[in-house]
């Protein structure tokens, strides 16, 4: 028996003679979708199928709550949820009559698929799909021995949520309504003393503007200071994340070399000299190379003869073990051509997604008002926080003891690499940060090593990955200590290991 004649059969719900067919044969009173639901779906369906004409008059809400057995107070919310969406007119003591919607201009079935359109009217544009298909950003973000992350687990939270709890009860409109500005007045001033204290940095707090992260920074400085198709030096292999913002913004990707004294380039460089580019000079990402004062000098004079902005990335200078690392660039920089980039990504937890430029004074307004102009920021609150966190000192003590705990384990990674390999493979970099990289001979393919370690159970990441430049000159696995306990490395190198001597 048809649903339909059992409907016809059911005393309950007699047929009305206004009441149209389709909604009795779509309706299913045994469905799981909510009464609701399903006949708002039907109705709306109707009408923009024209199945329901325009200025056909609807069933009185008692009327089909009766013949479809529901509630009718259920037919009142949908009839009163297609009237606000444009698709029925109702009026008091008139009824509802379908709304005239207007003609479809394709008819369904008749557009064709994704896969068949042409390469223009695809679902991701051209550069949309180089994006995606050159995206280099980990799925795994904690574990050993994931680079880049740093130790969560340690953040002082009982302080923060007291901060968080003192400023929740002084806030104003101003800490809710959208961010204006460069940033939280006390936190850039919090910023830039720590910075003058710490990685000699020469600026002032109105030099600082506060984002949301580096990669929000390097968007700004690639659509403010360069157009399509102007050049930007890369460090190779370097970070990827820079080198995706340049290229989805049109920018020409030139990538350098990097020797043992940092951004080495070649005179066919130096013969074209750039729109800006992009180095990390206190700790190469991802070799770990520390430029040279020599080559610091070299490269702030060629930049102030060439008219070349210098993008310092100084992302985790705080944890170098053994010695102190070199100021920053951006201390040394004569002419205002340097622009420097922080991050407390790698200092507290990267969910907070809070970094800063430090520019030279002529861009800061022009800076404070793209950002506010293209990204609406936020986050007042979080800063105003941060600003406490700092000012109170509670900064500074994170990272002495976060300082102490990665150099534990960065000395027992470096154990259990000479216990399992010896002198056999390489370690570079290894004296600051929150990874090392573990050379491999040339001939591995070190994307194929870290998939049979990631089998095993341990997250790594190819060195060639971070290189533009095909064949990479080197292989490695970059090697994350930041997020692993120190008692539990030996254990999980100890699956690593076993991965990797099956290639050797």
């Amino acid at each position: 028996m048809s649903f339909a004649s059992a409907h016809a059969a059911t005393p309950k719900r007699p047929q009305a003679a206004a009441l149209p067919d389709f909604v009795l044969r779509q309706f299913d009173p045994r469905s799981t979708e909510h009464d609701h639901r399903q006949l708002y779906r039907i109705l709306q369906s109707g009408i923009r199928e024209a199945v329901l004409s325009a200025g056909s008059k609807l069933p009185p809400t008692r009327a089909l709550a009766q013949a479809l057995g529901i509630a009718r107070n259920t037919v009142v919310h949908v009839y009163e949820q297609l009237a606000l969406e444009g698709y029925v007119q109702a009026g008091v003591g008139r009824g509802t009559f379908v709304a005239a919607v207007g003609p479809r201009l394709v008819e369904r079935g008749s557009t064709p698929s994704a896969a068949t359109l042409p390469t223009r009217q695809a679902a991701l544009s051209q550069r949309g799909g180089r994006l995606v298909a050159d995206a280099s950003a980990a799925r795994l973000q904690w574990g050993a021995f994931t680079p880049g992350v740093p130790e969560v687990r340690m953040f002082p939270s009982p302080v923060w949520t007291r901060l968080q709890a003192k400023v929740w009860r002084s806030a104003t409109p101003h800490h809710l309504t959208y961010a204006t500005g460069a940033g939280d007045p006390g936190l850039r001033a919090a910023v830039a003393e720590y910075l003058q204290g710490t990685r000699g940095v020469s600026c002032t707090a109105e030099q600082v503007v506060i984002t949301s992260g580096t990669q929000q920074s390097l968007h700004l400085i690639a659509q403010l200071l360069a157009d399509p198709g102007d050049a930007v030096w890369l460090e190779d292999p370097g970070y990827w994340g820079a080198r995706s913002v340049f290229r989805a913004l049109g920018l020409k990707l030139v990538p350098v070399q990097v020797d043992a004294e940092g951004l080495a380039p070649d005179p066919e460089h130096l013969r074209e000299p750039p729109r800006a580019m992009f180095v990390s000079p206190s700790h190469q990402y991802p070799t770990g190379a520390l430029m040279s004062h020599g080559r610091r000098r070299q490269l702030l004079d060629y930049a102030a003869v060439h008219g070349v902005w210098v993008v310092e990335d100084d992302y985790d200078s705080e944890f170098r073990y053994g010695a102190r690392p070199l100021p920053a660039l951006q201390g040394l920089d004569e002419h205002g051509r340097v622009i420097y980039l922080g991050t407390f990504s790698k200092t507290l937890f990267p969910a907070m997604r809070l970094a800063y430029l430090v520019l030279p004074p002529e861009l800061v307004d022009p800076f404070a008002r793209a950002l506010n102009e293209l990204f609406r920021e936020g986050q007042t609150l979080q800063q105003a926080v941060l600003a406490r966190f700092l000012a109170e000192g509670h900064y500074a003590s994170h990272i002495r003891k976060m300082r102490a705990v990665y150099s534990a384990r960065h000395d027992a990674l470096i154990d259990a690499i000479g216990r399992h390999f010896g002198s056999a493979l390489p370690v570079i970099g290894g004296d600051a940060g929150l990874h090392l990289v573990l050379g491999l001979p040339d001939p591995l393919d070190d994307h194929a090593v870290v998939q049979q370690v990631l089998r095993a159970g341990v997250a790594t990441r190819p060195l060639s990955l971070y290189s533009m430049r095909r064949p990479a000159p080197a292989k490695g696995l970059l090697l994350g200590y930041g997020a692993v306990r120190e008692e539990e490395i030996a254990t999980n190198f100890a699956l690593l290991a076993r991965a990797v001597q099956g290639f050797l």
